[in-house]
């Protein structure tokens, strides 16, 4: 064998050892991927465990602030609740100091009032003398409340049908009046000429049945709020009532439900009862019910402040006192079904 078939021999092993091996590129590829592969494999082996002992350990200071605030709570809730229990009871305490005042206030005023209204009838020239008016201002009987049922001249047949039906007459008036407290009366005045035959027929009535108010006042349709100022008036200096209550001769009343309702109200200073309403003030003129002082009620559309409707209504002791007292200060507003009187 020659030199060059050994050349040729000893070259044939190294030349199948390159073909047989691995780049370059993919050794380094391998490494770089074996590489990433190890830190993947090792952050996820050590980054599991510690959010679960974070989690762990934030479990346990929640329950350990949850803990602590149920004990705190109750101790809060309680200490709120003996305050609150202190306020309510100082509120209630204050709440009967003023309801005690406002009834020995209200008492002084009705006193004051009564002398006051005494004082004025007596300078009135009513059908009741002097020397009995200032007798019966001093004794006057305690009743439960008075009833005037305002009549006139020409409604003989409506008492006729109040006597008949709810009203009692004769000795059951005189027993409803001791037993319950309770005086039903007609309220009528005089006519413009003193001593005519109207006069003589109310009188022959009254002698009859002995249910009549009489009042030291002229009759006619368009003095009929003078007419009821005047009654209540006249009704104060005769009675100490709780309650006095005007009524129109045409309606019938149920004066067991009447008493059972006032009766609620007993304890109550200055009521004022009755079935409310109101209405627009009519400032145009030429119309019906147009009010001349309109004006006081501010501008035009305005309506009369919220009132009882005139066939029915009842006001307490202290509230009758004071229209007695001050009945010369108050005015009339010309829609009486309205309005009645203001100050």
């Amino acid at each position: 064998m020659g030199p060059a078939a050994a050349a040729a021999a000893a070259a044939r092993p190294q030349k199948a050892s390159a073909a047989g091996g691995v780049p370059a590129r993919w050794v380094c590829a391998l490494c770089a991927s074996c590489f990433v592969f190890g830190v993947f494999v090792i952050n996820r082996i050590w980054s599991v465990p510690e959010p679960v002992k974070l989690n762990e350990k934030a479990l346990f200071v929640e329950r350990t602030q949850t803990r602590l605030s149920e004990v705190y709570i109750p101790c809060q809730r309680k200490q709120n609740s003996i305050h609150i229990g202190e306020i309510l009871n100082h509120v209630s305490q204050t709440h009967d100091v003023i309801m005690t005042l406002d009834k020995t206030i209200s008492n002084l005023e009705m006193r004051l009032a009564a002398a006051r209204a005494a004082r004025a009838t007596k300078q009135e020239k009513s059908l009741i003398s002097a020397d009995s008016d200032i007798e019966l201002s001093k004794v006057r009987p305690k009743v439960f409340f008075v009833m005037g049922i305002i009549t006139a001249f020409s409604s003989r047949k409506r008492r006729d049908s109040i006597r008949e039906t709810w009203m009692p007459h004769g000795e059951n008036l005189r027993r409803l009046e001791k037993e319950k407290g309770i005086v039903v009366r007609f309220v009528i005045g005089h006519s413009g000429t003193r001593g005519s035959l109207l006069d003589h027929t109310v009188d022959a009535e009254d002698e009859q049945y002995s249910d009549f108010l009489r009042l030291d006042h002229v009759e006619g349709y368009h003095e009929l709020s003078s007419k009821t100022l005047i009654y209540f008036s006249t009704a104060v200096a005769i009675w100490d009532a709780d309650f006095y209550i005007k009524v129109d001769d045409d309606v019938h009343v149920n004066i067991g439900v009447l008493g059972s309702t006032l009766a609620r109200h007993r304890s109550k200073p200055r009521i004022y009862t009755g079935c409310m309403k109101s209405g627009p003030v009519l400032a145009k003129q030429g119309v019906k019910y147009h009010e001349p002082e309109y004006w006081k009620f501010g501008e035009e559309g305005n309506k009369y402040f919220r009132h009882a409707t005139g066939q029915l209504y009842a006001i307490s002791k202290e509230l009758a006192t004071y229209l007695s007292v001050n009945r010369r200060l108050l005015g009339f507003m010309v829609h009486r079904s309205q309005c009645g009187a203001h100050r």
